[in-house]
């Protein structure tokens, strides 16, 4: 058999960087890259020549389709684009690939959906916490019954002033491109949390509000490179010390007007930055849900209450504590002693879980007991959770899932 042809469309930080020069790291010997696209011609050269392949580059996704003919579509563009390029890819025979949300609204999903049956071609989403060692740890325990039946769950993100700011520096702090966190980011979380209780998200109830970013902010300039207010602002961002994004958009940045560093207080940001959910689940399960994005602390507190115990685990990767090269996971049984179960931390993006997903999914033949790859039925349950929350925030209702999904 040869090797499996891959055509990437976006062609930025996790395009490139992930699905370009780290996927042929991981699994060069079974993927072979025929093509990339991307609306920014300066950025297509810099990508291919920091991937090191010399394949086509392209501007129209078609014409990359048409001339390279790739068994798969790696997706990275701006998540509101995600269904056009999705849906395009399948409807030329190609199986795609996408990076989370999968895309952005329910008609979306939908649309998606629709297409996945029509073509009978697949979509897989890259849903890579489901990888990292501690979430499978986790999951089988749960499948193992080691707490019973579970009956809530209390699941808290916090994102900190580095990572979470950075969200709003770019186009994700706009509904329109990103859904808002509550789909870009709390995908990742929502689809974990379906994949943990192995069940389907039935209401969602949400409150979230623009507490910090924004207009809230004290000042704002144009951009941190030439703000007159760098010297004052704790949020102030020097793009040129990063080699890799000074290269991929610093110099780009005069094709398309995208700029790295865009200032996080502008007025526009139409996103919270500070959210919280209840959901329940057709099992019955309830969830308490939280994201913040200006904490000094970067990670989550995650807990299943059980009817027979609690698992519980703190996952952390800058903090004010040690931290040690293991995750622990606490499993505490009603009239028992508490067993201390440790994880192992791995290398690889998202706590090793990158290097493992990208070998599941070009690796022919690697047993999934657990059900790791995603589908884009579970990429849609992610999306509409986060899509129902907002909703909700606007709303101020409950928002039932099974409609959004059924349009």
């Amino acid at each position: 058999m040869g090797k499996t042809k891959v055509a990437l469309v976006g062609t930025g930080h996790r395009g490139a960087g992930t699905w370009g020069r780290e996927l042929l790291a991981q699994v060069g010997d079974v993927v072979e890259m025929v093509g990339l696209c991307d609306q920014n011609p300066l950025r297509l050269e810099r990508a291919r020549a920091a991937i090191g392949v010399d394949a086509p580059v392209f501007t129209d996704l078609g014409a990359m389709l048409r001339e390279t003919r790739p068994d798969r579509l790696m997706v990275c563009s701006r998540d509101s684009a995600h269904d056009d390029h999705i849906v395009q890819a399948l409807e030329a025979g190609v199986d795609a690939i996408t990076e989370k949300p999968m895309t952005t609204t329910a008609e979306k999903c939908r649309r998606i959906l629709a297409a996945e049956k029509r073509t009978g071609r697949r979509v897989d989403v890259t849903f890579n916490y489901r990888y990292a060692p501690t979430s499978q740890r986790i999951k089988q325990l749960l499948l193992d019954g080691a707490i019973g039946d579970v009956v809530s769950v209390d699941f808290h993100w916090y994102l900190d002033t580095k990572h979470g700011a950075d969200y709003f520096r770019r186009w994700h702090a706009y509904r329109a491109n990103s859904g808002s966190l509550f789909v870009h980011k709390a995908t990742h979380h929502f689809d974990l949390l379906n994949w943990y209780l192995a069940s389907e998200p039935e209401e969602v109830f949400a409150r979230g509000e623009l507490r910090h970013y924004g207009r809230k902010g004290p000042f704002r300039g144009p951009r941190c490179k030439t703000c007159p207010h760098a010297g004052e602002c704790d949020f102030h961002f020097d793009v040129s010390a990063d080699a890799w994004l000074t290269m991929l958009y610093e110099d780009p940045s005069r094709e398309d007007g995208y700029v790295r560093d865009a200032c996080v207080f502008r007025e526009d940001i139409d996103i919270p930055d500070t959210m919280s959910a209840a959901l329940r689940y057709r099992n019955g399960v309830q969830v308490s849900y939280s994201l913040n994005t200006f904490m000094p602390i970067e990670g989550h507190h995650l807990a299943f209450n059980g009817t027979k115990g609690r698992i519980e685990v703190r996952q952390y990767e800058r903090q004010p504590w040690t931290v040690p090269p293991a995750d622990e996971i606490l499993l505490m049984r009603n009239f028992g002693a508490v067993e201390h179960i440790w994880v192992p931390q791995e290398h690889g993006g998202h706590w090793g879980g990158d290097p493992k997903m990208q070998a599941m999914l070009f690796r022919p033949g690697l047993p999934d007991p657990l059900g790791l790859r995603a589908d884009a039925r579970a990429g849609a349950l992610a999306v509409l959770c986060g899509v129902a929350a907002l909703d909700s925030i606007d709303s101020g209702r409950s928002v039932a899932v099974a409609p959004l999904l059924e349009g």
